[in-house]
């Protein structure tokens, strides 16, 4: 029976610390080559893009796609999967908070390996909905003296602090953008959560050493969140696909046409949860997560929610 499966119910049926145990179960997976995943497509059009992600993990038993749109009235995205064995379709699953989930998971996966383990102070750059994911996996891995919150609107920050700050009992504090480097200073790990064209920082603001970066928002060429020189300092970048990178890392770019650096340098995520690659290789390193996002990540998120739905008789049948 194939099933549809509404928002309100994956919310429901999904909790962060499920979502960072699928999506670091089959980045291994795709690190050791049991996944496939196939890197983003796009279709553009005037004032619309449609948006399309594939991928299979046999393990799992499950292949699929998540589709979304993007148009003046918002973004719409939604997963499809189906047995790899029959063919035949398991579910459709609306994906807005479950993309989220996926997203802020890998963060959380990468905190768990390439942060410095006493990492006390977090400092991130957005206050919208792919923010709110990193903020719930950086605390669902991790216990911080405070995150400090940088928007373009600071009273977009206060209430993204106050809520979240309340729910997860975590100190959290709202920074002006006129204080970004004093914040930036002495943080051990910095997020960025946005969809700026244009570097949000300057390089020169970082810590000298003993930092890590999650940088989640450049996954199209036309979006940059880092300086080049961060790119160049730092001693090791983990990216969730090689592929996936070359294609549409608007951060590493740059760099990467100048000669600046190379993808034989960079490690998959997969391969450091796996020791195939290294990742924090000292205590004083600088380390880079540049995340674009993967079909497989989607797929066993989803499949979580599909197992916690079963005994609990959730879903709309489809008549396929």
């Amino acid at each position: 029976m194939t099933r549809y499966f509404s928002e309100r119910e994956v919310q429901s049926l999904l909790t962060m610390a499920e979502a960072i145990e699928a999506v670091e179960w089959v980045m291994g997976q795709h690190a050791e080559g049991e996944a496939v995943d196939l890197p983003r497509q796009r279709v553009r059009l005037p004032g619309s893009i449609t948006h399309l992600l594939q991928g299979a993990v046999p393990a799992l038993d499950l292949t699929g796609f998540k589709v979304y749109t993007s148009t003046r009235e918002g973004t719409r995205f939604w997963v499809h999967l189906y047995r790899i064995s029959t063919g035949e379709p398991v579910a459709v699953l609306a994906a807005d908070w479950l993309g989220m989930m996926r997203t802020g998971a890998a963060g959380g996966v990468a905190i768990r390996y390439l942060a410095p383990p006493d990492a006390a102070l977090l400092t991130l750059f957005g206050a919208g909905w792919q923010a709110e994911g990193q903020v719930r996996a950086a605390v669902a891995v991790h216990r911080w003296q405070e995150i400090r919150v940088i928007a373009r609107r600071a009273e977009r920050a206060a209430d993204f602090c106050s809520r979240l700050g309340a729910e997860l009992g975590v100190a959290m504090r709202p920074v002006a953008l006129s204080d970004a480097a004093q914040a930036l200073a002495d943080s051990h790990v910095i997020v960025t959560a946005t969809t700026s064209a244009t570097p949000l920082f300057a390089a020169e603001w970082l810590p000298s050493a003993r930092c890590h970066i999650n940088a989640i928002g450049s996954n199209s060429l036309a979006r940059q969140e880092l300086p080049e020189k961060v790119v160049v300092r730092a001693d090791r970048i983990v990216v969730d696909s090689r592929e996936v990178a070359l294609r549409e890392a608007g951060d590493l770019l740059p760099a990467l046409e100048k000669g600046r650096t190379r993808p034989g340098l960079w490690s998959e995520l997969g391969e450091v949860i796996r020791g195939i690659r290294p990742g924090r290789s000292h205590p004083e390193a600088i380390t880079l997560f540049e995340s674009q996002g993967m079909a497989i990540q989607d797929i066993a998120v989803a499949a979580r929610v599909l197992a916690n739905a079963e005994p609990k008789g959730l879903g709309v049948p489809l008549p396929y």
